[in-house]
């Protein structure tokens, strides 16, 4: 079990009225941005109108015996985020959600998790926060576990609202909140497809890990741990702009290849298949056996892994978060822990370039399989308390800047060589949040490392600290 799944959305700021069960479970997948399968989720309430807040989502535990802890534990988790936060949840609504199994009818379902949702109840009502609601959703139907009138809510259940017909739907639409499908959907495109291809990229780790991990097995000073370093962003930064601009396709401006008003910078390819099988069968085609396995496995170094964190906006983020969402479907048995990498990668990147709803999705995932990889740890409890990643970024940017500006020094780069360096990137056009100082954008471009880019081939090892100790017994 990993209590690391907590959920927020945008949506808590949009001010909406909803009225009874039926709205209530129609609500659930815009709240979090995506349908949660086989999940139990609490969503805190405040105030006298019941103003949606925090909110926890985990897996419905298989063994009826979990039900009590893991109540306990969902109901701790979601009170001391809203008293982090300085709002203690003045109720909480519950959702229980699973699919009926071959044979099970939805109302069957709804009885067997019944003691689950008393569970959970009781749970919330010993931290003195009452449940306001309890709904069970599966087969297309919702249960109330605590409305007793059988003319809203009947014992066999009630059907959903068709899908975008709702004013909660209306309301997202209207916000640009999107639902990205199943919760099993988005996990499905961050893990191993099982495919033919599986025995070749299996061979290609194994061959990998021969040949990387005694050197990054080094001490931090040693030569062969530097060279791999180096050797696995040179080749990020080339991977990298495959997708930003693959070859023979056709830009965002309908010129094959390249690039007008003078500026170097990718663009990003986005087809009317993005986010479907199609597009990741695309992006896996991008990268070869033997290049995935060499950068999942430089990637394992908490040092590299850092410094491709510094891909986390525009063009750069969103074609970064395409090869991670690659490498973390590569990492084929026995290699699933070496995906907490990627995982953690796609996390970041989408965060930061403002999909929150995917980023704890692969944070989960990151978790699900080292329940101590700090760095997806701090991550995913930055981004379900709500707090804005451009702290993170501005720290990477400074980083980054830092290192720049040592290797120069240490080169005897000119000014007015560094002057041509960042002459080429003055096109490019950076992901902007609200309250981003103004000004910066020409002197990260002239400082930062771009993919393939001239200053993509320096060297150097610093690495962001924001958010405290990175390290763990695994050195992650």
């Amino acid at each position: 079990m990993n209590a690391n799944h907590h959920e927020s959305s945008d949506l808590s700021r949009t001010r909406i009225t909803l009225r009874g069960p039926a709205e209530l479970a129609d609500a659930l997948p815009f709240v979090l941005g995506f349908h949660p399968t086989d999940s139990v989720v609490l969503v805190a309430l405040h105030g006298e109108h019941g103003r949606f807040g925090g909110r926890v989502r985990l897996g419905i535990p298989r063994s009826p015996r979990e039900w009590a802890s893991t109540a306990d534990h969902l109901a701790e988790c979601l009170v001391e985020g809203g008293e982090r936060s300085g709002t203690r949840p003045d109720g909480i609504v519950v959702f229980l959600c699973q699919d009926p199994a071959p044979g099970e009818t939805g109302r069957r379902v709804m009885e067997r998790l019944r003691p689950f949702a008393q569970r959970l109840r009781t749970a919330c009502g010993a931290l003195d926060i009452p449940v306001y609601e309890a709904l069970c959703i599966s087969d297309g139907l919702f249960f109330s576990y605590c409305c007793p009138d059988a003319r809203c809510c009947p014992p066999d259940g009630t059907p959903l609202a068709l899908s975008g017909t709702s004013v909660m739907a209306a309301t997202a639409a209207y916000a640009g909140v999107q639902v990205r499908g199943t919760l099993r959907d988005m996990e499905r495109r961050l893990q191993p497809t099982g495919g033919p291809g599986e025995e070749e990229q299996r061979a290609a780790l194994d061959a990998s890990a021969a040949a990387i991990v005694p050197r990054i097995l080094e001490d931090a000073e040693g030569d062969g741990r530097a060279e791999v370093r180096e050797t696995t962003l040179r080749l990020a930064r080339e991977v990298l702009r495959r997708f930003a601009n693959p070859t023979g396709e056709v830009g965002t401006t309908g010129q094959s290849g390249g690039q007008s008003g003078g500026s170097t910078a990718p663009r990003t390819v986005r087809g009317s298949a993005a986010g479907t099988d199609e597009s990741d069968a695309a992006d896996d085609a991008l990268v070869e056996t033997g290049e995935a396995a060499a950068l999942i496995l430089g990637l394992q170094d908490r040092a590299t892994r850092d410094r491709a964190a510094e891909w986390m906006e525009g063009w750069e983020g969103t074609a970064a978060l395409r090869l991670w969402r690659v490498l973390a479907r590569r990492c084929v048995a026995p290699y699933q822990e070496h995906a907490a990498a990627p995982l953690t990668l796609a996390g970041w990147t989408a965060w930061s370039t403002g999909d929150e709803p995917t980023a704890r999705v692969a944070l989960g995932l990151a978790l699900d399989i080292d329940p101590e990889y700090v760095f997806a740890r701090l991550l995913h409890q930055a981004c379900n308390e709500g707090l804005d990643p451009e702290s993170l970024r501005s720290c990477l940017r400074s980083e980054r800047d830092s290192r720049i500006a040592s290797n120069e020094a240490a080169s005897g780069t000119s000014p007015s060589v560094r002057a041509r360096v960042a002459r080429p990137q003055s096109g490019r056009q950076p992901l902007r949040k609200p309250g981003r100082q103004t000004g910066g954008a020409e002197r990260r471009a002239a400082a930062g490392v771009r993919p393939g880019g001239p200053a993509a081939s320096k060297p150097g090892s610093g690495s962001p600290r924001r958010g405290g100790q990175r390290g763990t017994r695994s050195g992650r």
